[in-house]
């Protein structure tokens, strides 16, 4: 996947900013991703028409174990969060629906991403291209079902029936 990053130079991002509680009764995922980050990006909706990758701190998704958070980050147009560390929940929910990447890097790799480089990831390799500082970043492997399942989510779901 090839895109463009939001950068958020924070740690402990929670599921209460990602999206906040008065939302959570919705059902609709269009609905869900308008309030995405909303708790502490009002311009995150403007971002995200330009870019599908958000780049942060350490501990991404924490509080709350609400299945809401990856699904609004998601229905804005977010493909993939490279973070520090993630809350443990919001990583297991963000794969276990095929949501978005949750994709782990180290210290060097953060510091070296800005707001708006153009990002390619190849999970394959397990590896990050900036394109536009042309470096490559390793990242931390995925588990082999880990991977498949994102493969799977790249598939329109009616080809996954074999009627």
């Amino acid at each position: 996947m090839k895109g463009k990053v939001i950068k958020y130079d924070e740690d402990n991002i929670d599921t209460d900013v990602i999206l906040p509680g008065q939302y959570l009764k919705l059902h609709d995922h269009a609905e869900l991703g308008e309030h995405a980050m909303e708790g502490m990006d009002p311009n995150f909706h403007s971002k995200a028409k330009e870019a599908n990758i958000i780049v942060t701190g350490k501990n991404f998704g924490c509080g709350s174990s609400r299945e809401h958070a990856p699904i609004a980050i998601s229905a804005c147009g977010i493909e993939a969060v490279l973070a520090l560390s993630f809350a443990r929940i919001f990583y297991r929910n963000s794969v276990d629906g095929a949501y978005l990447l949750p994709i782990e890097i180290d210290e060097k790799t953060y510091a070296s991403i800005s707001e708006n480089d153009e990002l390619e990831i190849d999970t394959s390799k397990n590896e990050v291209k900036n394109l536009t500082k042309n470096e490559t970043y390793a990242m931390k492997p995925f588990p082999d079902l880990m991977h498949q399942v994102h493969q799977i989510s790249l598939v329109p779901f009616y080809e996954h029936l074999h009627l």
